[in-house]
């Protein structure tokens, strides 16, 4: 992992001096430099106004990441392994994600006003689709053989969940929490920058009012830092031991 980190940071460090290079050469206001867009995000922090904005993004980041785990699991296990579910629910899982997620934000908005519940559901049906997507191949791939073990020896449903299912489905679960990630806190975004006022999106929205090309990349990178941090601290980590213990669930 600290290799796979080294490479990652030493990547970043190379675009940054080109990106140093071709700012230096341009000396145009809309390409800032990494330097010019490093004070700013240092004055931002300074005020509080960054430490501010990132936390009330965080907050619907992580609310709407759980809630759309939880749900879109649920939806993708029983539509994999229960048939009836599964066609039913089908052609509204293909219609939901075949609707943008603005028309979705909008409308939500327009229904429920701008409000804070408005926006974290609208982040929350935008991501269950793909959430159970996924989840609906992994029940789909479970091995009949191995619940068939389990009803012979008389498994427990904790010891199936644990034991069997589990197992199984982790690459499934570590894909969708991977993708939901990452496509949560860019839907985020568009919401706060629609309807909030506060978070990294509306101070996207208001630099973007003044042409502030050095206020957008700094919140952005800053927020992108977060993100690439709990990568690192969080997902990494968890996939690792998951791996590990998944490793000898195979073999006990």
């Amino acid at each position: 992992m600290k290799q796979r980190v080294f490479e990652q940071l030493l990547v970043l460090l190379l675009l940054g001096c080109v990106w140093q290079g071709i700012a230096l050469w341009l000396q145009d206001p809309l390409l800032p430099s990494p330097w010019q867009v490093g004070q700013l995000m240092q004055i931002e922090a300074q005020s509080g106004a960054l430490g501010y904005h990132l936390w009330a993004t965080l907050q619907r980041v992580f609310i709407s990441f759980t809630a759309a785990m939880c749900l879109g699991v649920l939806l993708g296990v029983f539509m994999g392994a229960l048939r009836p579910v599964n066609r039913v629910l089908d052609p509204v899982l293909v219609l939901m994600l075949n609707l943008p997620a603005l028309v979705l934000i909008i409308l939500l908005y327009v229904w429920l006003g701008l409000v804070e519940a408005a926006a974290l559901l609208a982040v929350v049906l935008n991501k269950i689709p793909n959430v159970a997507v996924n989840m609906r191949e992994g029940a789909r791939s479970l091995d009949p053989k191995l619940a068939e073990m389990a009803q012979v020896y008389g498994f427990s449903f904790k010891q199936k969940v644990w034991d069997l299912w589990l197992p199984q489905l982790f690459p499934y679960l570590m894909a969708s929490m991977r993708g939901g990630l990452a496509l949560i806190w860019k839907i985020v975004l568009v919401v706060e920058l629609l309807g909030r006022s506060n978070g990294v999106g509306f101070q996207l929205h208001v630099a973007f009012q003044m042409f502030d090309v050095a206020m957008i990349l700094a919140y952005s990178f800053a927020f992108i830092a977060v993100v690439q941090l709990i990568e690192w601290l969080g997902l990494q980590p968890l996939e690792q031991r998951a791996r590990r213990w998944q490793e000898v669930k195979r073999h006990a």
